[in-house]
């Protein structure tokens, strides 16, 4: 698998994994059972489709944490702000900027 398909893939799975947790958090806060019971089975299969993503490239995922947590925390930060409007602390972007920076001494070390 090229570099360019492994990100993108990486990228793909941590907006899977961010995107399932939002739909759940919506399901949580909706009044009506059905609203409730569609979204977790929309979230279910998000998470699946994230679990299968994930893991079904030959990959040493150990090596690509890093760069998976970065994608990870980007995407929910993201996803938090614009679907729930819940803007970034200043402490949650000072530790950001530490999951960035260790993602990138991860990836650098394992190349």
């Amino acid at each position: 698998m090229s570099r360019s398909t492994t990100i993108v893939v990486l990228f793909l799975a941590a907006l899977l994994e961010a995107g399932g947790d939002a739909l759940i958090r919506a399901g949580l806060h909706k009044p009506l059972f059905w609203q409730k019971a569609s979204l977790f089975a929309v979230a279910a299969v998000v998470l699946f489709a994230y679990g299968w993503t994930v893991n079904s490239p030959p990959w040493d995922f150990g090596k690509l944490l890093g760069l998976y947590v970065v994608f990870f925390f980007l995407t929910a930060q993201a996803i938090s702000w614009l679907a729930f409007k819940q803007i970034p602390s200043l402490a949650v972007l000072v530790g950001g900027l530490f999951i960035v920076t260790g993602g990138v001494i991860i990836v650098t070390a394992s190349t």
